[in-house]
């Protein structure tokens, strides 16, 4: 396929964001016309590295749960482990509705038009802040039966489990909106500014959950600091729940200069007369995003399913062994996961701003180049994972038995990591074109057609034992790559892109 022309950068919607001479004029220029590989390292670093760093103080947070008297220890290791993908399951609801529009914000910002980027920056922000409230209903008033009834959870696992997902659910609306916010200034062009503000949002989380966990103790001594200030606040002692507590005030604290930013550099608050609401647009965005949040949702549901799996099959009221240990892993695979999201999110931008300028021989290079990224930093965590796995996990929890559960899971599933990630690059970037349906389809044929029948068949047909339900979750994540690759390379998702078009 024969590139077009890329455009000059003359903006079709009047005044541009932020004049012609701009910084943002110079990001659309490199994204269009500069050198690609150089370009996409450039962006795309910081926003892989921020996601590791992200996932670092979600370890970091971890190793302060696994502080905890060993009475409360394992129950929080495993309801963690499972309320966090719970809590997922609802963010990416949500950040379908923002990988949608900032798919349709690139697109409008490669073709030049400025008052579609203000126009469906509007109208998400409003969709984004209406799932807030009905999201965070659910979660308050179903964490019970969401984490005995759908996970099947059991003991004071479940107990833990649901006093915390009443908390990260309820405040889920923080996240929502910090994602949009920083979603549409990556899809503007800048990946350092929101990338920033997500490290410091966690950097503040670990420092509010010393205090909320801990209280004015017990506690390490090494942390005995946290003890003056929480006495000072009048805190108590929260343990697990204090962390979600922690994680919703830092990312509402951060939300605050990141929604300055978006008004003040990108001008992106509306004109008089572009306040209305257009049911057109908001079609635009649920034609595009309801696909998004389905396919993100099956792949947390993916994940899901193998902790629902283990919980049920292979452990007991008495024995939680099993499902601590899959606490345990949960943040490697995590840290795979996000790093794979970070260098997925660069490819998202430069497709969507190359198609809006109709340089599509570039958008499909620069998704091609951003996977080959991710697999040489994927690369190191599979590293890691096979010479300080055992290392890295005793620091959350150092119970030999299900230690040694979550390293045989390691040595299994972590070369796939690789695979996984190329697989989530490519469809982040075909995400980028409007290509939802796509992805979805790919993903739905991935995990219901591969992952679930062969797990199922693993534990109900033969009584696999629980290593083999891993064999099946890695042969899912290299049929993943397999399929994601055959997809990209074909080029037929580029069509997806009239979808995106402004009313």
């Amino acid at each position: 396929m024969t590139e077009a022309s890329s455009s000059s950068g003359e903006g079709s919607g009047g005044e541009g964001l932020g004049g012609p001479d701009a910084p943002e004029d110079k990001r659309r220029a490199r994204i269009l016309n500069g050198p690609l590989p150089w370009e996409v390292f450039r962006f795309g670093t910081p926003l892989a590295l921020g996601m590791a760093l992200q996932t670092t103080f979600n370890l970091i947070d971890a190793y302060l749960i696994a502080q905890l008297p060993r009475a409360e220890l394992g129950a929080a290791v495993g309801a963690i482990g499972i309320c966090d993908q719970l809590a997922a399951l609802a963010t990416i609801v949500s950040y379908g509705v923002t990988t949608a529009t900032s798919a349709m914000i690139s697109r409008h910002r490669g073709a030049g038009d400025d008052a579609a980027v203000r126009k469906t920056t509007f109208h998400a922000f409003l969709v984004v802040a209406a799932l807030g409230l009905v999201l965070g209903a659910v979660g308050v008033f179903g964490a019970g039966p969401l984490i005995r009834g759908v996970v099947g959870a059991k003991g004071s696992v479940a107990d833990v489990g649901a006093a915390y997902l009443r908390v990260i659910i309820g405040g889920s609306f923080t996240i929502f909106l910090l994602l949009q916010v920083s979603d549409v200034q990556r899809a503007l062009g800048s990946s350092r500014t929101p990338v920033a503000l997500l490290v410091l949002g966690n950097a503040l989380n670990v420092l509010f959950a010393i205090v909320f966990v801990f209280g004015e103790g017990p506690s390490p001594s090494f942390l005995a600091w946290g003890a003056p200030i929480a006495r000072a606040l009048g805190v108590p002692r929260m343990g697990l729940v204090g962390a979600a507590w922690a994680t919703i005030l830092a990312r509402a604290l951060v939300l605050v200069p990141n929604l300055l930013i978006l008004r003040k550099r990108f001008d992106l608050w509306p004109r008089p007369g572009e306040r209305r609401v257009d049911r057109a647009e908001l079609g635009r965005i649920f034609d595009l995003a309801w696909p998004a949040s389905a396919q993100l949702f099956l792949r947390i549901s993916a994940m899901l399913l193998t902790n629902s799996l283990v919980a049920r099959f292979f452990t007991t009221h008495a024995d939680q062994t099993a499902t601590t240990a899959m606490g345990l892993v949960f943040r490697l695979d995590t840290m795979a996961l996000f790093v794979a999201m970070g260098w997925g999110s660069a490819a998202h931008t430069f497709v969507g701003q190359n198609v809006g300028a109709k340089a599509l021989r570039r958008a499909r290079d620069s998704g091609w180049l951003a996977g080959a990224y991710d697999a040489v930093t994927n690369l190191g965590l599979v590293a890691i994972a096979f010479l300080s796995g055992r290392e890295i996990l005793r620091v959350f929890g150092d119970a030999p038995a299900p230690l040694e559960i979550a390293v045989r899971y390691l040595h299994v599933v972590a070369p796939t990591y690789l695979t996984l990630g190329l697989g989530i690059v490519l469809g982040n970037a075909m995400a980028g074109a409007g290509a939802t349906r796509t992805t979805l389809a790919v993903d739905a044929f991935v995990i219901l057609g591969v992952q679930l029948p062969l797990s199922l068949v693993v534990v109900l047909g033969f009584g696999g034992s629980i290593d083999a339900l891993f064999r099946a979750v890695a042969f899912a994540n290299g049929v993943s790559a397999v399929a994601y690759g055959f997809v990209f390379w074909r080029m037929k998702w580029v069509r997806a892109s009239r979808r995106m078009r402004a009313g």
